[in-house]
């Protein structure tokens, strides 16, 4: 069996990807989960009386060699998907729901961390917490249940690891295989880097001319572009087909009746633990604790951004209907007549600006705002990963290394579309410690040709600094225990470092520094950078609304007996809402990965609005200081949130920076929905 699979070996403790085959996996994981298997048997069958070292502790450390591999593996299915990769993901996704399953609804383990916790007042803070935790996790797992119970939840479980395993495979397929290609006669309106893009991802494919693929990085600028309006409708429908079965891989990639039946199961999943319904049992964790604050939020932010967007939808009916083009605006004329609006009204084109938003321009500027934030430094180093076009940075402050930060930025077939932030290893200090190994891994476009550098969007920039404030919080975690580590914490509050991290990007010493022009080193021009923040709430209405219809959509599936139909029900709370028809949900619920690839944000996609309220709120703090780089605001802020992870519950911490619960103004004002 390959031991680097095991045995990270590579610098600075990186896995050796190049020494690791797709055919190392499956021992590895045999090996690993048999291991694991052992280790949770023996703190079980423990004959000595439960405490937090032979009970909590030994918890903490039972999975380790399974976390490793599983790390390694999950990470290139993401980042490079192929045939096998699949299948071994298809045969896993049972056999380690079933192995979770097995730990989480031993009764003997439940006994023993329900005694320790028993006397948990004497502990340790993090020890009382990871011990709290422990015993939540295991009733809401379903070991209190009684054995028949327990069989079914671990078939329940076992059930929604393959259907989620599908339903995300069924989009990759989709996305993987539509290709557009893009006559020579029909350009109209593209601009020069974009027909770049467009002919290197059609060589990529062997093929001839300028395609387009549902890279977004691809799609969105295409459609904001393209005069084309019959090839804008071919390239959106193909990107909103994407597990329906009307998709590029058809009837074999529905993912209709599989989003029905991951419904169905998880509301007797919710119920076998005697909650009403998923939405209940999900929210129980997380701070907004209830769907009706849940959707008190939604409901008012929607009172606010649907006026707007219907207004803008009449602005922009009316601007076709002067173009030449007569007949309701449809969903692939929205952002290309957004797009016109923003060029005539603030001049402001992505043409424009694009060559001052180099991708080497913008990870220095989020390095530089880390370093004087927070004392980092960053130097890159050579490692074998497992593309070309990977870099690492070993991260340090005052010489102290803090973690690993591995990026991975461009779009590549069999990569999964989006923008992440993982860990391929937590920070922690047990036994002799360990720094995070954090990845980010964005799809932007690669650069089009030999010395050529690639050029970011302001979203792609943004996007950038989003990802980068979730490695921070990996990378400035200072717990004692993994399973509190970094990005451990509350749903709904895992998104406040990211989208606190995105205002620094708007910061004029930032984009002065490092938004510089590719050709001649010139900075971006003031007015230009103003017209850019005036552009981006300019189209807030849409950009609201296209979140909160998916966001509305899942909240209202998980609420009460799941829908029979779940399209239907999509289409019925839509118009129930007065959503406007020209602007769909960002994520339509066959490819709504963040819902039904896995538990993660299921009845949470709320939680970056959540999020968004403290974010706003957050930077604030700053702004209330004069100085956006507040070395005193950045340390309490460190102190209070991005050191702790999951130490403490989320509204502590956030009590312990801002002192007071946030409100929802700052946000709409943020977004440009109200004057302010």
């Amino acid at each position: 069996m390959n031991r680097e699979i095991f045995d990270w070996t590579g610098p600075h403790g990186l896995p050796r990807f190049d020494l690791i085959a797709d055919e190392d996996f499956a021992p590895a994981f045999d090996a690993a989960l048999a291991e694991a298997e052992a280790a949770h048997d023996a703190i079980a069958a423990n004959p000595a009386a439960p405490d937090f070292a032979n009970t909590i502790a030994a918890l903490e450390t039972a999975d380790e060699p399974l976390s490793r591999v599983a790390a390694i593996f999950y990470s290139l299915a993401g980042l490079q998907s192929n045939d096998r990769r699949e299948a071994l993901q298809r045969e896993l996704a049972p056999r380690l729901a079933a192995h979770h399953a097995r730990i989480a609804m031993d009764p003997r383990l439940f006994a023993r961390v329900q005694e320790v916790a028993e006397r948990a007042d004497s502990l340790a803070p993090q020890d009382r917490r990871i011990t709290e935790l422990a015993l939540r996790d295991l009733r809401r797992a379903g070991a209190a249940l009684d054995p028949a119970a327990r069989k079914r939840m671990a078939d329940l479980r076992g059930r929604l690891a393959t259907l989620t395993t599908e339903f995300s495979q069924h989009v990759l397929t989709d996305e993987r295989e539509f290709v557009l290609p893009v006559p020579d006669d029909r350009l109209g309106g593209l601009p020069a880097d974009l027909l770049a893009a467009m002919r290197a991802a059609a060589r990529e494919r062997g093929m001839e001319g300028q395609v387009v693929t549902l890279a977004r990085s691809l799609i969105v600028p295409f459609l904001e572009h393209s005069a084309d309006r019959a090839l804008r409708e071919a390239a959106w429908r193909g990107w909103a087909a994407r597990g329906s079965g009307q998709g590029a891989g058809g009837a074999a990639t529905d993912n209709r009746a599989i989003v029905a039946e991951i419904l169905a199961l998880r509301h007797e999943r919710a119920q076998l633990l005697g909650y009403p319904d998923f939405a209940a049992f999900k929210l129980e964790t997380e701070m907004a604790q209830t769907a009706d604050q849940v959707q008190a939020l939604l409901d008012e932010v929607w009172a606010a951004a649907r006026p707007r967007v219907l207004r803008d939808e009449a602005e922009l009916t009316e601007r076709m209907a002067r173009s030449g083009t007569n007949g309701p605006l449809e969903s692939w004329d929205w952002r290309f007549h957004a797009a016109a609006r923003r060029r005539d009204r603030l001049a402001v084109d992505d043409a424009e600006v694009k060559p001052y938003l180099p991708l080497d321009g913008m990870i220095a500027a989020a390095f530089d705002v880390a370093g004087r934030l927070f004392g980092l430094t960053f130097t890159p180093f050579d490692a074998p990963l497992w593309d070309a076009h990977v870099r690492a940075w070993d991260v340090r402050r005052d010489g102290r290394h803090m973690a690993v930060l591995l990026g991975d930025y461009f779009a590549r077939p069999g990569k999964r579309s989006g923008a992440w932030c993982s860990a391929l290893q937590p920070q922690h200090r047990m036994g002799d410690g360990q720094r995070a190994i954090v990845l980010n891994a964005c799809n932007f476009t690669p650069p089009a040709g030999e010395g050529a550098q690639a050029l970011l969007s302001w979203d792609d920039a943004r996007t950038l600094f989003h990802e980068f404030g979730h490695a921070l919080h990996h990378m400035l975690s200072d717990v004692d225990w993994p399973s509190i580590s970094g990005t451990s914490v509350a749903r709904d509050f895992v998104e406040l470092p990211s989208q606190l991290f995105e205002h620094w990007l708007e910061q004029p010493e930032v984009l002065d520094t490092h938004a510089r022009h590719v050709a001649t080193g010139e900075p971006l021009p003031a007015a230009l950078r103003e017209r850019i923040l005036a552009a981006e709430k300019a189209d807030a209405g849409f950009a609201t609304t296209e979140y909160l219809e998916s966001a509305m959509v899942d909240i209202a599936f998980h609420l009460g007996a799941p829908p029979a139909d779940p399209m239907d029900a999509q289409t019925d709370l839509l118009g129930a809402m007065g959503a406007p028809k020209a602007v769909p949900m960002r994520h339509a619920t066959p490819h709504f990965t963040h819902v039904f690839s896995g538990d993660g944000y299921s009845a949470g996609y709320y939680s970056y609005l959540w999020s968004e309220v403290m974010d706003a709120d957050a930077f604030a703090a700053f702004r209330e200081t004069g100085d956006a780089f507040d070395r005193e605001t950045a340390q309490r802020l460190e102190r209070a949130i991005l050191s702790q992870g999951g130490a403490r519950p989320a509204d502590e911490l956030w009590t312990e920076f801002r002192g007071r619960k946030p409100g929802v103004e700052p946000l709409l004002c943020g977004r440009g929905l109200l004057e302010g």
